[in-house]
């Protein structure tokens, strides 16, 4: 029997905040986040707007957990043998998100509201931590390997690998190829081995 004011895993109450959450990402993929309203929300994902007030209390928690959820997706982490493909296979796994309607809203999202929100910007902090979990495994067995200057700073090559990438989508606004990811996984590799990171 489950406790009163406890959910049950898969019941209704889970269904619905999955739908809220969902519909929230979508709506971030659809328009600004200041035409965005818990009726827009409420209303995409098919639940009455006093049900997410109850349960969010106002646009920015929603925007805040449906945020955390897609920051807490890990990228995978390649293992080929070479820091060349590995690098090169991280860059278009984070081009392939940036490159998405949703990807792109979300990273937009998050890096708009966490200038303005402390929420949000908690939420950008863990959306890097995974990120940078990615890269100093593949740095680690680099150096191991021989492959990369020892003492080689993975957070410098992440930023560089991931800049050129992060600027087509928020300054020249431009669609995120696969060319610009390698082109950046490259220009990172060679600033690596020469020990601009280190």
């Amino acid at each position: 029997m489950t406790a009163p004011g406890t959910a049950r895993p898969g019941g209704r109450t889970a269904r619905v905040a999955e739908s809220v959450l969902a519909a929230a990402v979508a709506e971030l993929s659809a328009r600004d986040y200041a035409d965005i309203s818990v009726e827009s929300i409420a209303a995409r994902a098919g639940v009455h707007k006093t049900t997410v007030y109850r349960r969010w209390g106002s646009k920015a928690e929603i925007i805040r957990q449906a945020l955390a959820g897609a920051a807490s997706v890990r990228i995978p982490v390649p293992d080929t043998g070479s820091v060349d493909e590995d690098l090169r296979l991280l860059g278009r796994a984070v081009q392939g998100i940036l490159s998405s309607p949703q990807g792109a809203a979300i990273t937009r999202a998050l890096i708009v509201g966490g200038l303005t929100s402390p929420e949000i910007a908690g939420v950008m902090s863990q959306f890097w931590a995974g990120r940078l979990a990615a890269i100093s495994v593949i740095v680690d067995r680099a150096t191991r390997r021989g492959q990369l200057p020892a003492g080689t700073d993975p957070a410098a090559l992440m930023h560089a690998l991931a800049a050129p990438l992060y600027y087509e989508l928020l300054v020249t606004r431009v669609a995120v190829t696969e060319q610009d990811a390698d082109r950046g996984a490259a220009a990172a590799l060679a600033a690596a081995r020469a020990g601009v990171f280190g």
